[in-house]
Protein backbone atom coordinates (compact mmCIF):
# COMPACT_ATOMS: atom_id res chain seq x y z
CA UNK A 1 0.00 0.00 0.00
CA UNK A 2 1.90 3.43 -1.24
CA UNK A 3 1.73 5.94 1.41
CA UNK A 4 -0.65 8.32 0.15
CA UNK A 5 -3.40 5.64 0.30
CA UNK A 6 -1.97 5.02 3.67
CA UNK A 7 -2.99 8.37 4.87
CA UNK A 8 -6.43 8.20 3.25
CA UNK A 9 -7.52 5.08 5.01
CA UNK A 10 -6.27 6.63 8.23
CA UNK A 11 -7.96 9.60 7.35
CA UNK A 12 -11.21 8.06 6.87
CA UNK A 13 -11.28 5.79 9.65
CA UNK A 14 -10.31 10.21 11.94
CA UNK A 15 -13.46 11.20 10.37
CA UNK A 16 -15.46 8.04 11.46
CA UNK A 17 -14.07 8.06 15.12
CA UNK A 18 -14.99 11.83 14.99
CA UNK A 19 -18.42 11.56 13.99
CA UNK A 20 -19.05 8.60 16.51
CA UNK A 21 -17.61 10.89 19.33
CA UNK A 22 -19.86 13.75 18.41
CA UNK A 23 -23.18 11.76 20.23
CA UNK A 24 -21.50 12.57 22.91
CA UNK A 25 -21.52 15.51 24.91
CA UNK A 26 -18.11 17.42 26.14
CA UNK A 27 -19.25 15.94 29.59
CA UNK A 28 -19.41 12.59 28.78
CA UNK A 29 -16.24 12.79 26.89
CA UNK A 30 -14.36 14.46 29.89
CA UNK A 31 -15.86 11.54 32.38
CA UNK A 32 -14.64 8.70 29.63
CA UNK A 33 -11.03 10.39 29.69
CA UNK A 34 -10.91 11.04 33.65
CA UNK A 35 -11.77 7.29 33.67
CA UNK A 36 -9.12 6.41 31.17
CA UNK A 37 -6.60 8.23 33.03
CA UNK A 38 -7.41 7.80 36.27
CA UNK A 39 -4.30 6.06 38.39
CA UNK A 40 -6.00 2.09 40.12
CA UNK A 41 -6.16 2.15 43.61
CA UNK A 42 -4.10 -0.72 42.60
CA UNK A 43 -1.49 1.17 41.14
CA UNK A 44 -1.88 4.52 43.48
CA UNK A 45 1.19 3.75 45.69
CA UNK A 46 3.48 3.01 42.87
CA UNK A 47 2.29 5.97 40.47
CA UNK A 48 1.39 8.43 43.07
CA UNK A 49 4.63 10.18 42.74
CA UNK A 50 4.77 9.82 39.04
CA UNK A 51 4.49 13.63 37.65
CA UNK A 52 3.02 12.75 34.48
CA UNK A 53 0.63 10.31 35.83
CA UNK A 54 -0.43 12.70 38.43
CA UNK A 55 -0.81 16.10 36.12
CA UNK A 56 -3.08 14.21 33.99
CA UNK A 57 -5.14 12.53 36.33
CA UNK A 58 -5.90 16.57 38.32
CA UNK A 59 -6.05 17.96 35.20
CA UNK A 60 -8.90 16.12 33.46
CA UNK A 61 -10.70 15.90 36.73
CA UNK A 62 -10.77 20.19 35.82
CA UNK A 63 -12.00 19.52 32.87
CA UNK A 64 -15.08 17.44 33.99
CA UNK A 65 -15.54 19.80 36.44
CA UNK A 66 -15.37 22.60 34.21
CA UNK A 67 -18.00 20.98 31.76
CA UNK A 68 -20.39 20.52 35.15
CA UNK A 69 -20.32 24.41 35.04
CA UNK A 70 -18.60 23.98 38.02
CA UNK A 71 -15.49 26.25 37.67
CA UNK A 72 -14.85 27.01 41.22
CA UNK A 73 -13.92 23.21 41.61
CA UNK A 74 -11.01 23.64 38.70
CA UNK A 75 -9.23 26.51 39.88
CA UNK A 76 -6.05 25.90 40.36
CA UNK A 77 -4.91 24.88 43.69
CA UNK A 78 -1.15 24.60 44.62
CA UNK A 79 -1.35 20.79 43.53
CA UNK A 80 -3.20 21.62 40.65
CA UNK A 81 -0.34 24.39 39.59
CA UNK A 82 2.03 21.88 39.98
CA UNK A 83 0.45 19.40 38.05
CA UNK A 84 0.56 22.09 34.95
CA UNK A 85 4.22 22.74 35.86
CA UNK A 86 4.70 19.11 35.29
CA UNK A 87 2.76 18.92 31.97
CA UNK A 88 4.87 21.91 30.63
CA UNK A 89 8.27 20.09 31.40
CA UNK A 90 7.13 16.94 29.86
CA UNK A 91 6.74 18.73 26.42
CA UNK A 92 9.71 18.82 23.70
CA UNK A 93 11.79 22.03 24.30
CA UNK A 94 10.17 23.43 21.01
CA UNK A 95 7.19 23.92 22.40
CA UNK A 96 7.76 24.78 25.68
CA UNK A 97 9.30 27.75 24.10
CA UNK A 98 6.28 28.41 22.43
CA UNK A 99 3.51 30.44 24.34
CA UNK A 100 0.90 28.63 25.47
CA UNK A 101 -0.54 30.58 28.29
CA UNK A 102 0.44 29.31 31.53
CA UNK A 103 3.27 31.56 32.43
Amino acid sequence: MSNVSTQAVHSDQSLKNLDMLRQYSAEELAQALMEKLAIAEKDWHRLKSNRKARASEQSVAALVFLTQNQPEEALPRPSTRRSAGSIARSLPRHVQRMEIGMR
